[in-house]
């Protein structure tokens, strides 16, 4: 498995990409799509709701199990993923592609207290013993 390295990631499996407005976009990790198995719903939180950091926000549900997707940081949501309505199952093909929400950062500073690839790596080792 392969985090990339130009992500951050959450130890509850979320990864964030920081791009260029300085919006976040936010899906599930490799991981724990593996963990979850075929997706079969996804329930994205709502554009204009706002969240503190470690909220629950989003549900995925796969033919094995429910998990909450929590807020990285604390924000505003601004974009949800509607593709992901007919296609659950792009977090499964693609999971580092197929993202689920966007999140306006209250304090942008907040994402360097993330993980970085190599720190989530440890996280994941830790879990498998």
């Amino acid at each position: 498995m392969s985090n990339p390295s130009n992500l951050k990631y959450t130890a509850s499996h979320e990864w964030v990409h920081v791009e260029a407005d300085g919006t976040l976009t936010i899906g599930i990790t490799e991981h724990a799509q593996e963990l979850l198995g075929d997706m079969v719903f996804v329930e994205a939180p709502s554009v204009g709701r706002k969240l503190n950091a470690k909220e629950e926000c989003a549900v995925v549900e796969s033919v094995k199990a429910a998990a909450d997707v929590y807020a990285p940081v604390a924000g505003e949501v601004v974009a949800a993923n509607a593709d992901l309505d007919a296609s659950p199952e792009a977090i499964n093909t693609d999971p580092y592609g197929a993202w689920i929400f966007k999140l306006k950062p209250n304090n942008a500073a907040d994402v360097a207290g993330l993980l970085d690839a190599a720190a989530y790596q440890a996280v994941v080792d830790s879990e498998a013993h």
